[in-house]
């Protein structure tokens, strides 16, 4: 069924957001480090036009920390907490310039010791920063996979698990891609467009 899926889901070359393009692009662990905080709690609309902001002032850890907290927190405006991930990108930058010789972490454990690093977050950067094997899950995954009836978690961190012992390891890097494109195009918290759903014939439709 996964495989139906996931071929479904590619073939029906769903808009993504700007945001999620951004991401893509990035091939880099530290912007898509800094990118994914400013994301958390704010919408992809929001978020793309203050991250190619916060790009304007700097481009690396080194960079970065030179920057002026109140100026990063005026270009990232209005980003959810944008005062708090103001400081804590440039915290982070320092730290990663001056404890880790430049250097992003490339596993998870070392990446969620940084102050506001999630999971979420720390699986973002391993599979679009590092091109590792990892599963990011955000609210989009989490709610798709179970409205589908693929697994039966209560919230994302137990959806990643599940996920790790159940997706094939070959859809890891894209399955996050895949899910918020579709969650944000069809498959909707509130009123899911199932009669456009390219999927809706393998879902159980679970609420």
């Amino acid at each position: 069924m996964i495989d139906k899926i996931v071929r479904a889901l590619i073939d029906a070359k769903q808009p993504r957001s700007e945001f999620v393009e951004l991401m893509e692009q990035f091939n880099d662990p530290y912007l898509v480090l800094i990118g994914c905080i400013l994301s958390l709690r704010t919408n992809d609309k929001t978020t793309y036009p203050a991250t190619l902001r916060m790009l304007e002032l700097a481009k690396t850890p080194q960079e970065m920390m030179m920057v002026n907290i109140s100026d990063l927190a005026k270009a990232i405006y209005p980003v959810g907490f944008y005062e708090n991930k103001a400081r804590q990108i440039i915290e982070l930058s320092r730290q990663i310039v001056e404890e880790l010789d430049g250097k992003v972490p490339d596993e998870i454990e070392e990446l969620i010791k940084f102050n506001g690093v999630g999971r979420k977050t720390a699986n973002l950067v391993l599979a679009k920063g590092f091109n590792k094997p990892a599963i990011c899950v955000d609210v989009h995954v989490h709610r798709i996979f179970n409205r589908l009836g693929y697994i039966k978690t209560k919230n994302p961190e137990e959806t990643e698990f599940a996920l790790r012992k159940k997706l094939p390891k070959k859809y890891w890097l894209d399955i996050n891609t895949l899910m918020v494109t579709h969650g944000q195009n069809i498959c909707k918290p509130i009123k899911p467009l199932c009669e456009d759903c390219p999927i809706s014939e393998w879902c159980k439709k679970i609420t």
